[in-house]
């Protein structure tokens, strides 16, 4: 097999510039905004608000609602349901708010609710869910085993880090940071810091005394 033949310096800096001009071009036009044909299916799709391109896996979207100037990052997936055309018991499934930022790669896969408050920063490849596998039945294959469902709630104003796991149950304050690689599996108080696996308040805010650590 004959080796690659290497361009010239110019024809090189040519290509460069026509495949980063080309995916800037597809990263503005591919973008999903309120007017955007594929807005109209969403169950709101405030002013402002974008889905950054390329989109990851989005559907049944006439159960999701996004608020206001809120950005869904690049590659982040968005479902309510496992698979489109699932006929659900709750509307919205999922709901995010005003002026929330949704960090690329993250997944955000809903079943029964999901309230994402106004407000919000993740970071990348955050995990969000109502529903979780159950192991009732020790001689079962886990996986075809009925999954339990709660709802989640992330109060305005906090703050997810990079890689956060949200579990059923959970729910999150208002103005609350959960530390980078934190698995949070119920309820955290409102102006905190949360980290670990399960996430553990770590600090708190007290109006009359200020931030103040928790100790274990």
């Amino acid at each position: 097999m004959p080796a690659p033949r290497r361009l010239p310096p110019w024809a090189r800096r040519l290509a460069t510039s026509l495949l980063q001009g080309g995916w800037e071009w597809a990263t503005e036009l591919g973008a999903i905004g309120p007017h955007h044909p594929r807005a109209q299916r969403f169950g709101a799709f405030g002013e402002g608000s974008m889905l950054a391109f390329p989109p990851g896996v989005v559907y049944n979207e006439h159960l999701i609602r996004i608020g206001s100037h809120t950005l869904i990052g690049p590659q982040v997936v968005l479902t309510a349901g496992m698979a489109p055309g699932q006929e659900m018991v709750t509307n919205p499934v999922v709901a995010i708010g005003d002026r929330t930022l949704i960090g690329r790669g993250s997944q955000i896969i809903g079943h029964f609710s999901i309230d994402i408050g106004d407000d919000i920063q993740t970071g990348p490849d955050v995990y969000i869910t109502d529903q979780n596998h159950s192991y009732q039945d020790p001689d079962v294959p886990i996986g075809r085993q009925w999954p339990t469902e709660a709802p989640v709630s992330i109060g305005s104003g906090s703050w997810l880090g990079t890689g956060v796991i949200v579990l059923p149950g959970s729910a999150i304050g208002r103005n609350v940071v959960i530390g980078a690689g934190s698995v949070v599996t119920g309820p955290i108080p409102d102006h905190t810091v949360a980290v670990g696996s399960p996430a553990r308040v770590v600090k708190r805010y007290d109006p009359a005394t200020g931030w103040t650590a928790v100790a274990h």
